[in-house]
C-alpha cells in the first residue's frame, strides 16, 4: 500500500462476518461511510472482519473511499475488489434513490377485529453518495426478508409500521446513506354487497410507505397510508346533451319530472386512491380509507349481480352523475369531515383514473394538499 493512502484498519465483527457486497447484515463501522470526516481522508477506526479475524484495510486517498479487497466472495480463498464502493465513472453525483422492486412477500398484519395475510409488493431504496459507484442492494432484499417473514411468527400491527421498521434498519445497514425510503401496495379482501345475500370478498389494494432520515439530532420517520378502490362514474356532461337531444325531438317530454330524471349517458370504470401522510403515532383505519373512495364514486361496482341488481347500480350511478373532478374534490371534502383528529399538517393525497368508453384515452385528475389547507377552504 502507497505510503501516501490512509487507512482505516478493520478486524473481526461481533455480528455477521464475511459477505460478499461490503459491510455484511450485523457488522459494526464506527462511525457512518457518509460522515465527512472519512469523505475528508480522515482515518476513523472501525471494524468489519471476516471469519478468523484477518483484518482489512480500507484506503481513503484524497477523501474518496477506496474499494476494500473483499475476502470470499462465495470461493474460498478468494478476494475480490468492492466495486460498489468504487469512485462512480459516469460523474461524481449523488442520487436520490437506488433500490430494489417488484419483490412481493407474504406480510401478516394483526388488527383488532382479525389477523389478515396480505400479499404484498415492495419497493425499498436508499439513497447514494456522490463518491460511491453503487448501492449495495443484496442489504435491502435481506433488512426486507428479516422484517417481513418474522410476520409469520410475530404479526406487524399494520402495514405501515412494517415499512417504519424495514425504513429504519436501511440505514445503518447502508452507513453511507442519509435516507431510506419504503413503499408497499398489497392486495386486501372485504366483504361487499348490494344486498346481504349477494356478500362476497372482493379485492382492493392497500398502500403504505415509510420514510427516514437521518438529521443532526438522529433519525427521524414519517409514514404514509392509502387506499386504491375500483367503482364507476357516469358522465354527467353527456347525459345533459343527451336530455336537450331527446327533448329536442320528443317535445312532450319538456316537463319538471324529465329535468330530474337520470337518463342515458356513458359510463367509467373509475381507479381512485388517497394516500395520506402521517406522523408516527397516528392511526387510520384502511376501511374508513375505502369507505370515503367509494362515496366519492358514481357507484361501487361487485362482483356478484343478478339482473335485478345490475339494473340498481345503474341507476344508482346515474343519479349521481361526475367528472373525475368531482370524484377528487368529494373524496377530499370526506377526508377532512372523516378525520378531525388529524392535525393539519397531515398530507393529502388524491388521484382518480377514469377508463373512457366512448373515448380513445383516459381522464385523470389528482390533488396534493394538507387537511389544514383542506379545512381553511
Amino acid at each position: 500500500m502507497s505510503a501516501s493512502r490512509s487507512t482505516v484498519a478493520v478486524g473481526p465483527s461481533a455480528g455477521l462476518a464475511g459477505g460478499g457486497d461490503g459491510i455484511a447484515c450485523g457488522e459494526e463501522v464506527s462511525g457512518a461511510l457518509w460522515d465527512p470526516s472519512l469523505m475528508a481522508g480522515k482515518a476513523r477506526p472501525g471494524y468489519l472482519g471476516p471469519p478468523g479475524g484477518a483484518a482489512r484495510q480500507i484506503p481513503v486517498p484524497g477523501g474518496t473511499v477506496l474499494p476494500r479487497l473483499l475476502e470470499g466472495g462465495g470461493l474460498p480463498g478468494a478476494s475480490m475488489t468492492d466495486i460498489h464502493a468504487l469512485p462512480p465513472t459516469m460523474g461524481q453525483l449523488s442520487l436520490g434513490k437506488v433500490g430494489i422492486t417488484g419483490i412481493r412477500k407474504p406480510l401478516v398484519i394483526q388488527r383488532p377485529e382479525r389477523t389478515h395475510t396480505l400479499s404484498a409488493g415492495f419497493e425499498v431504496y436508499v439513497d447514494l453518495p456522490a463518491l460511491r459507484k453503487g448501492s449495495d442492494l443484496s442489504r435491502n432484499a435481506q433488512v426486507l426478508a428479516e422484517v417481513v417473514d418474522e410476520t409469520v411468527h410475530r404479526p406487524a400491527r399494520s402495514l405501515e409500521s412494517a415499512c417504519l421498521a424495514i425504513a429504519r434498519e436501511l440505514l445503518p445497514r447502508h452507513p453511507y446513506a442519509r435516507e431510506a425510503e419504503v413503499r408497499v401496495e398489497a392486495e386486501y379482501f372485504r366483504p361487499r354487497g348490494i344486498r346481504e345475500d349477494r356478500v362476497s370478498l372482493e379485492n382492493f389494494t392497500l398502500l403504505a410507505a415509510a420514510w427516514a432520515r437521518r438529521t443532526p439530532s438522529g433519525v427521524e420517520v414519517q409514514k404514509a397510508v392509502g387506499a386504491e378502490a375500483m367503482g364507476m362514474t357516469a358522465c354527467p356532461c353527456a347525459m345533459e346533451t343527451c336530455r336537450a337531444r331527446l327533448e329536442a325531438e320528443f317535445p312532450l317530454l319538456r316537463d319538471a319530472q324529465f329535468a330530474a330524471m337520470p337518463i342515458i349517458t356513458h359510463n367509467q370504470r373509475n381507479r381512485s386512491r388517497l394516500l395520506l401522510t402521517l406522523e408516527e403515532e397516528a392511526e387510520v383505519e384502511a376501511d374508513e380509507l375505502l369507505d370515503i373512495l367509494e362515496g366519492a364514486q358514481s357507484s361501487p361496482t361487485y362482483a356478484i349481480l343478478k339482473r335485478g341488481d345490475e339494473g340498481q347500480v345503474v341507476l344508482d350511478a346515474h343519479r349521481r352523475p361526475r367528472f373525475v373532478e368531482d370524484v377528487v374534490r368529494a373524496a377530499l371534502s370526506l377526508l377532512a369531515e372523516r378525520f378531525p383528529q388529524l392535525p393539519d399538517t397531515t398530507g393529502v393525497e388524491v388521484a382518480t383514473r377514469s377508463e373512457e368508453s366512448i373515448h380513445k384515452y383516459d381522464v385523470r385528475a389528482e390533488h396534493r394538499s394538507t387537511l389544514g389547507a383542506l379545512r381553511r377552504e
